[in-house]
């Protein structure tokens, strides 16, 4: 079956991932068929997909008439025979229980046409044992959504022992199709790539609190100020659900032993039924308490070492057994979850030998099988890192960077914020590697602009990443404002036109990044402001000073000191910030007309222009000097005959830049 063949899509279960995921085929243009075995199951979730699909709408993700039409596409059902009769394919997401699921397939095995494909949205449990109770293993497969499925960029497709290269290729292209990402999953292992990673590492977290080494303020700490999470291991424990977690857990331990032992403390939560916020009570207190209130100075060394160890193992195991191999790894835990950098990419940062030696001293001491190191640890411990330094060295002939993604195309240098999974959020290591990239399209020839773009199309930029900062003095702050206003200013400061194309959310730190730039394009859905206000804060990165040239003093106070999230870019535009406004589906054709159209333009007469300007910002007598002398010195340019010629011959000119 090929993805042209795919039009009607069933969704067994209309729970929260069940009408997410049916909720993001009918988007995509799909028929749809959810079912639950209750009408008021099914009912429930079809409002909930009217709803978000409304909210869509609301922030012009969806014009009106695509949320209505995406609606009329999904059909919510009870029968199970009218669910999959006509079914190309078939996505099951219900409760994760392996009986229950094994149930479902026995059922719907009867009424599924002989050709249609089935994915189990489970997110640990056996696809090879799931596919073994239906008579199409070889057309079964594991596509793990993540929740909400209408947001999370991520789905893991995993093979069982029996799937065929044909069903894995076609889930990966209706993935694509559903503008996800896929990531696959070559050997059926419980917790597949992003859960193996994040569940072991919470049930770490919590042995350590059990055992007396830490505390749960010392271990959030460390997780989210001193190692970058979005959440602590424990807060985004609550978030899932303690529940959750122990179950998947026990299910690790059936199969994977000793290792993944579920903590003393974390077993303690479940009996107590302090499941996390569905209960009002977790490892914080979400009802009589404050929640979770994390301060960002108790980390600790230790714990981060421990934790740090215990991924690493993990890391190993997956590579080490052919489940996933490094770059797979670190994209799908970026994606499904919110990290800044990937747990392969932390390892090898961090030290693979420090963290082999830190297992092996925690396993001498506890004899705990989890602290035991696996074998291919020690294997790429010797080599250095998981990463192949060969590999790293033939990178670094071209654009690689981690935080953003370069690439010329003809005159256009083309440079993205690439982190859609955290909204393109600026990271203090991002700020050196724009610095890196604009030395190298300033020294490459060919490039005659610079077109500034966010991945993806939820945001250009909502701002400054918190997390990837240290805890420290008000100095290394005021370092780190100094970096980035530096860093920033050269986009003003490069020989060539610079066009920030936004689309979605252009917020705070990245406000002031596109407000760098010479020209700005919006799409009619991004949303502006300069929201530091609401955090006690104030602009650090030229916000102050050239929000108000751009667009007057009065109006900068007005955006700076409301602190709105919410300028429309109709209104930027009147205030004169953004130049010109354009439609989504139009905007990339757009931003790359402009920005090629201005790399034609006359490369010595552009530089001259932009210093002048500069020159004139704080003494105009200086910037009208420097005016007069570059007006002089372009009379001498081969550019300015090739204009002349061209304006006469009637034709575009070819400038060369000489």
């Amino acid at each position: 079956m090929e993805l042209d063949d795919v039009n009607t899509i069933t969704v067994l279960g209309a729970g929260n991932m069940g009408h997410g995921i049916a909720e993001v085929a009918a988007i995509a243009g799909y028929d749809v068929y959810m079912r639950d075995i209750k009408e008021e199951f099914v009912r429930n979730g079809y409002e909930q997909i009217e709803w978000s699909l409304g909210k869509l709408a609301e922030q012009d993700r969806l014009t009106e008439e695509e949320a209505d039409a995406a609606l009329d596409r999904v059909t919510p059902v009870v029968d199970v025979e009218e669910a999959v009769s006509g079914t190309d394919f078939l996505i099951e997401a219900v409760p994760e229980q392996m009986e229950i699921k094994k149930d479902v397939y026995t059922e719907v095995e009867r009424y599924a046409p002989e050709g249609a494909v089935f994915a189990t949205n489970t997110s640990s449990l056996s696809i090879t044992e799931l596919s073994e109770v239906t008579d199409r293993p070889e057309r079964f497969c594991g596509m793990h959504f993540f929740n909400p499925p209408v947001r999370m960029p991520l789905v893991e497709v995993i093979s069982g022992a029996h799937t065929d290269e044909g069903t894995l290729e076609l889930t990966e292209s209706l993935a694509e199709d559903f503008d996800k990402t896929p990531v696959r999953v070559h050997k059926d292992s419980p917790g597949f790539i992003v859960n193996r990673i994040l569940v072991p590492l919470m049930n770490e977290a919590a042995w350590l609190v059990s055992e007396g080494e830490a505390t749960i303020t010392e271990v959030d700490s460390t997780t989210k100020f001193d190692i970058g999470h979005p959440m602590g291991a424990f807060e985004l424990g609550d978030q899932v659900g303690n529940d959750v977690s122990y179950h998947v857990l026990e299910y690790m331990h059936e199969v994977l032993g000793d290792a993944y032992e579920p903590a003393p403390l974390l077993a303690e939560k479940v009996e107590n039924e302090e499941l996390g916020k569905k209960t009002g009570k977790g490892f914080y207190d979400y009802e009589d308490g404050p929640g979770a209130e994390i301060p960002a100075d108790e980390g600790s060394e230790f714990v981060e070492r421990r934790l740090l160890a215990s991924m690493a193992n993990e890391v190993a195991k997956l590579i080490g057994g052919d489940v996933a191999p490094p770059e797979s790894i670190d994209e799908a835990v970026t994606l499904g979850g919110g990290w800044p950098d990937g747990p392969v990419t932390v390892v090898d940062e961090y030290g693979i030998e420090t963290l082999l030696e830190t297992l092996e001293t925690a396993h001498e001491e506890t004899g705990h099988e989890r602290y035991r190191p696996d074998e291919y640890l020690r294997e790429r411990a010797e080599a250095g890192g998981f990463y192949d330094a060969d590999d790293d060295e033939a990178e670094s002939d071209g654009y690689e960077y981690d935080a953003i993604a370069v690439e010329v195309d003809g005159r256009v240098g083309h440079l993205a914020i690439d982190r859609p999974h955290r909204m393109n959020t600026i990271t203090t290591g991002m700020i050196e590697e724009i610095d890196d990239a604009l030395d190298r399209l300033v020294d490459d020839d060919d490039v005659r602009a610079v077109l500034l773009t966010g991945s993806g199309d939820r945001a250009f930029s909502a701002g400054f990443d918190a997390s990837t900062a240290a805890a420290g003095s008000g100095l290394e702050t005021a370092e780190l404002a100094r970096r980035g206003q530096h860093v920033f200013g050269r986009f003003e400061e490069v020989p060539m036109p610079v066009i920030a194309a936004i689309d979605g959310y252009c917020l705070g730190g990245g406000m002031e990044l596109s407000a760098c730039a010479d020209m700005r394009l919006a799409t009619e859905r991004s949303r502006f402001g300069q929201p530091e206000h609401d955090l006690g804060l104030m602009p650090g990165w030229g916000g102050t000073q050239r929000l108000p040239r751009i667009v007057g003093e009065g109006r900068a106070k007005e955006i700076i000191f409301t602190a709105r999230n919410d300028y429309d870019p109709e209104t930027m535009a009147d205030y004169g910030f953004v130049n010109e406004v354009v439609s989504p589906d139009g905007f990339e054709d757009r931003a790359w007309e402009l920005a090629r159209d201005l790399a034609a333009g006359p490369p010595i007469a552009q530089r001259f222009t932009k210093r002048a300007m500069l020159a004139g910002r704080d003494d105009i007598d200086a910037g009208l000097e420097f005016e007069a002398s570059a007006f002089g010195h372009l009379f001498t340019t081969d550019d300015l005959w090739e204009g002349l010629s061209a304006f006469q011959s009637d034709r575009d000119p070819e400038f060369e830049g000489k």
